[in-house]
């Protein structure tokens, strides 16, 4: 039976790889910080499969240590500091996880590993590494433009698991994946806070949805979907670096549109208003990935298309809130 590791299982998509992995026969061993973590509570009322394993990527010893006690086949790297708002206010904090979280896991695995090198490693990159835009659309060979210091950090994190892999011979890969959403999301996001307030203004608890810039542009896949290209890439005979995205892009204005119509609202424009604390103090404006290589060399494709993504969440969020209702 072969055995995982994912970091950040308490997130949206270490929450989907630690379902997708036991449906694969995996032992799934979730990493999590402290001791009396309410997360950790959570993971195990959900996925009574998953044992919890303490560490933290900011600590190299705890790393070792949980290294040694999983004994993993596969390490999934989804852990960090991964609002990318909150990264202009946390620039250290999110430099010391999202960035130097990955080369005390990658150097901890080295060390674990030994000469056999038999560890594979997942560095979960981002299209936010891109930024300011080079060209369009963005591929595996695009450079690099970070426009937030979480973006600066994902470069460090996606560089230095190149330089592992080259100097030290390591399994590691990294999805450069662009956005992906579902019922998981956070609701700091932009895309969750909108099917949630959707749902809640359909039930009659919130009168407006308060946003930022509403023409920024993402390319927006399913979290679900997307975890699949990760196990994907650690199955490959070489390490590689691939771009998992739809190659669609939609504003969003054009997210809010799909949103409404789903609840049935009509005309978003009433409900919604903009205040400039949302506003990021460097925007990135259009994002939209060139997936060909994930689909000739993994035969990824994404299953979810962008209407089907939003009606999910804002159906999830009417449901979610309906029960709240009634449990009352």
């Amino acid at each position: 039976m072969p055995r995982a590791l994912v970091t950040g299982i308490t997130g949206q998509d270490g929450r989907h790889l630690a379902e997708l992995l036991h449906a694969k026969g995996y032992e799934v061993f979730g990493l999590v910080k402290g001791q009396n973590n309410p997360k950790a509570e959570s993971i195990r009322e959900e996925f009574p499969f998953v044992e919890i394993v303490p560490g933290d990527l900011a600590d190299f010893s705890s790393l070792v240590s949980a290294l040694e006690r999983s004994r993993p086949d596969e390490v999934y790297n989804l852990g960090g500091v991964s609002f990318v708002a909150m990264s202009f206010n946390q620039a250290e904090l999110t430099a010391n996880i999202t960035g130097l979280g990955v080369l005390r896991m990658l150097e901890a695995i080295r060390l674990v590993s030994g000469e056999d090198r038999r560890i594979r490693f997942y560095q979960a990159s981002s299209s936010e590494m891109f930024g300011k835009v080079r060209e369009t659309p963005q591929s595996e060979l695009t450079p690099f433009h970070p426009r937030s210091p979480y973006g600066v950090a994902k470069v460090f994190g996606h560089d230095i698991t190149v330089n592992y892999r080259e100097s030290y011979g390591l399994y590691a890969c990294s999805g450069i994946l662009f956005n992906h959403e579902g019922p998981r999301r956070g609701l700091e996001f932009v895309t969750r806070k909108i099917t949630h307030a959707v749902a809640r203004i359909k039930l009659g608890l919130q009168q407006e949805i308060v946003l930022g810039n509403l023409d920024a542009k993402r390319d927006w896949g399913y979290a679900g979907d997307y975890v699949e290209a990760m196990w994907l890439m650690l199955q490959q005979p070489e390490p590689d670096d691939f771009v998992i995205a739809t190659g669609e892009t939609h504003s969003i204005g054009e997210f809010l549109d799909l949103a409404f119509r789903a609840a049935e609202l009509g005309d978003w424009h009433p409900y919604v208003r903009q205040d400039k604390r949302f506003f990021r103090p460097a925007e990135v404006d259009l994002l939209v990935g060139d997936a060909t290589k994930a689909r000739t060399k993994l035969g990824w494709v994404p299953r979810v298309d962008f209407p089907g993504l939003v009606e999910m969440m804002v159906r999830h969020d009417i449901d979610m809130e309906s029960r709240r209702i009634n449990a009352r």
